[in-house]
């Protein structure tokens, strides 16, 4: 064997041949992996930014499937871009960091999902941003709480675990009235159910992890943007800070939005049929569930949205609540942990200690988060009921004892 040969082996190895694509349509979208950047010739390699943040220019910056998914969220969110991220955390993070400069303030709301708040005291304050916390049903009166600095106000509706409802339209227009911007995170409704940038909000964030990843199996996060130059700035700060995404995770995105539309309506409607049947449950002091007709903010709810989130808090009775972490154990079809919107029904006990600064009436819990998955409801609502049975000791007591006479529980 001679040695060009040998060589001609080796090449033949890291450069196989290209098979003929013609012909071939897969309904899946294309995995495309890589770090590098292959170009054409050295000129193409010096104006590989030529095309702004729409480039091609490392992997770390999205490859063709990471931008099929960004187009994606864009079309569902109605924006003109969108940007994917390692988690919701991170896109919220990247909002802030793209817009908040030292001598700004930014506006929270008090019901902010709290890993934001710990973002904000910790963080945002070491870099001389004044972070302000406002009670979240203000609607136009947040006038009261912008001051000349006020750079870009959050907003979540609902809030976290308490469930208050924002009114997004009227906090924009007096927002955008003092020049400052909005970023909305719209986790719980998802783009299906309500469009933040069709109510005026400049940046709508989503938690990928939840509805459009659909089965707790990857973490990633979205930024929508109805201006481009919006976009041109978040994608400069997304580069310098290295936030690419895995293709593969995305390629799993790319799948689980299919079928978010079916998942969705299916696990939304067992939630607030589940929800509805629990007011009447001894346990339970109330429900916390926008789309319920005595909830505060259901006007706000019916307005804007074209459907309710499978997620709802529970509130059971002050006298019940210590039991609450033990009752737990008695579940076998919920999982107990964080997150939601995925397969599997989901339950989380919240306390409020210390999250709370502006409505500090708001007790501290614990509360209990549900979120509603693909199981059979008649099989969820029976843990349910379970679950509550073991609050109240005389009833746990008659459930311990039918355990301990025929090894089974009668619901």
């Amino acid at each position: 064997m001679t040695d060009d040969a040998w060589s001609a082996d080796e090449t033949l190895c890291v450069h196989p041949p290209k098979p003929d694509m013609g012909g071939f349509k897969s309904l899946s979208p294309p995995l495309y992996r890589g770090s590098t950047i292959a170009f054409e010739s050295g000129e193409a390699y010096a104006r590989r930014n030529d095309k702004g943040p729409d480039a091609y220019s490392y992997g770390l910056h999205g490859t063709p499937t990471v931008r099929m998914l960004e187009a994606q969220i864009a079309v569902l969110e109605g924006g003109v871009r969108a940007v994917v991220t390692p988690s919701g955390l991170s896109a919220l993070v990247l909002v802030m960091q793209t817009v908040l400069n030292a001598g700004d303030e930014v506006l929270i709301p008090d019901t902010i999902y709290p890993p934001v708040r710990e973002f904000a005291d910790f963080h945002l304050a070491r870099m001389g941003i004044a972070v302000t916390y406002y009670p979240p049903c203000v609607g136009s009166k947040i006038t009261e709480w912008l001051s000349p600095i006020t750079r870009l106000v959050l907003v979540e509706s609902p809030g976290s675990t308490t469930m208050e409802m924002q009114d997004i339209p009227a906090i924009v227009a007096s927002v955008h009235q003092q020049g400052a911007l909005v970023c909305c995170d719209n986790t719980w409704a998802s783009p299906l159910y309500l469009k933040p940038l069709a109510l005026g909000a400049d940046f709508s964030v989503e938690a990928l992890t939840k509805y459009a990843g659909g089965h707790s199996d990857l973490l990633m996060g979205s930024v929508a943007v109805r201006d481009y130059a919006l976009f041109e700035q978040l994608k400069r700060t997304f580069k310098l800070f290295g936030l690419g995404v895995s293709p593969d995770d995305a390629l799993l995105v790319l799948r689980g939005i299919k079928t978010m539309a079916v998942r969705l309506a299916h696990s939304s409607a067992v939630a607030l049929r589940i929800a509805t049947k629990l007011r009447e449950r001894p346990e339970i002091e109330a429900i916390l569930h926008p789309a319920l007709p005595e909830f505060n903010g259901h006007d706000l709810w019916q307005r804007d949205y074209n459907g309710a989130g499978s997620v709802f808090t529970v509130v059971v009775r002050r006298e019940f609540r210590a039991s609450l972490a033990q009752a737990l154990d008695a579940v076998r079809i919920f999982s107990i942990g964080a997150s939601w919107g995925g397969v599997h029904s989901i339950l989380a006990p919240m306390s409020l200690a210390g999250l709370r600064t502006v409505q500090t009436d708001t007790s501290e819990g614990p509360y209990l988060r549900v979120s509603i998955g693909l199981e059979r409801e008649d099989d969820l609502m029976a843990d349910l009921i379970k679950l509550l049975e073991q609050l109240r000791p005389e009833v746990a007591g008659v459930r311990e004892e039918v355990v301990s006479q025929t090894g089974d529980v009668k619901c």
